[in-house]
């Protein structure tokens, strides 16, 4: 009879480490190569594009929107120069930018490039014009000039703070037990908008992600016969890539940068009515401030009182 229980209990083990084992094979089965995507979409990206329209898109010019921390990726118990917040940050914020609806992003990060092309283009076209007549060489099409922006925005990444928090759960009864490891790391932006003609900061905003990561783990150490000893482990790890963390906090920031500036008057809506919309007002909730608007007859903003 007793030998008969503890093949029961064997077959119990046996049976949830199976289902332990398939359910950790289906989670790394999942993050089998894949295909290329389209993109990665944030939580924020939906907010980011449902915001009411301008009156008019705004050009802005970013020369470089960078890494400003110094920071390595995190290695417990060894050094590493790899870089911990992605170097494409600028790409990021242009990219947000366009996809606001709000900002007409011109080249400046890649400007010596671009200037370098254009002389090109007007060497080439001297050199063609040798070989025309004056008349034909006034069909020749004229380079334009290149767009200015009347608005600058500057700012980076400010800050990365790892092991902000740390912890676990565990447990083992008669050799049988797992665990579960968490970790949170942060990374904060700063963005603001500069006047060109001026040079006054006309707003300024910041934003903060946490970066997530888990660990699970489960093994069995028994002997379930004499000298007959069971060991099973196996275990999946989850990190949140710190990339597509710096791209939320971007989004977050130009949406944040476009409504601050709807509030101050810096740059107007299309339709005045509109600062009435869910995507301000929820904004308005998340700073815990309650707003008043006030429109005259005409139905045009009068004021703003907070």
């Amino acid at each position: 009879m007793k030998q008969k229980q503890n093949m029961i209990k064997l077959f119990s083990v046996l049976v949830l480490a199976a289902l332990f084992l398939t359910g950790c094979a289906t989670g790394l089965a999942s993050i089998a190569t894949e295909r290329a995507t389209m993109g990665y979409t944030t939580a924020i990206h939906k907010d980011l594009i449902s915001l009411p329209p301008p009156e008019k898109k705004i050009p802005v010019a970013v020369y470089k929107f960078r890494d400003q921390t110094g920071q390595y990726k995190y290695h417990p118990s060894a050094t590493t120069f790899s870089t911990a917040v992605t170097q494409g940050a600028t790409s990021m914020l242009i990219k947000a930018l366009q996809d606001s609806g709000w900002f007409e992003p011109v080249e400046r990060e890649g400007l010596p490039n671009l200037l370098t092309e254009r002389k090109i283009i007007r060497s080439t076209v001297e050199e063609y014009k040798q070989h025309l007549s004056k008349e034909e060489q006034k069909d020749l099409p004229v380079l334009p000039p290149l767009m200015y922006a009347p608005i600058m925005l500057e700012g980076g990444v400010i800050a990365y703070e790892t092991n902000v928090i740390t912890g676990g759960l565990g447990a083992k009864y008669f050799g049988v037990g797992g665990s579960v490891d968490v970790r949170s790391d942060q990374v904060t932006i700063y963005l603001r908008a500069v006047s060109v003609k001026t040079g006054k900061i006309l707003k300024s905003v910041s934003v903060t992600k946490s970066i997530l990561s888990k660990g699970v783990d489960f093994g069995i150490f028994r002997f379930v016969r004499l000298a007959r000893l069971l060991e099973v482990e196996t275990g999946l790890t989850t990190n949140e890539p710190p990339q597509m963390c710096v791209l939320e906090a971007i989004e977050k920031a130009v949406h944040d940068l476009i409504i601050e500036g709807i509030l101050d008057k810096t740059w107007n809506l299309k339709n005045p009515e509109d600062i009435k919309s869910p995507a301000i007002q929820n904004y308005l909730k998340e700073k815990e401030e309650a707003i008043n608007v006030v429109f005259d007859k005409e139905g045009n903003l009068v004021k703003i009182t907070h």
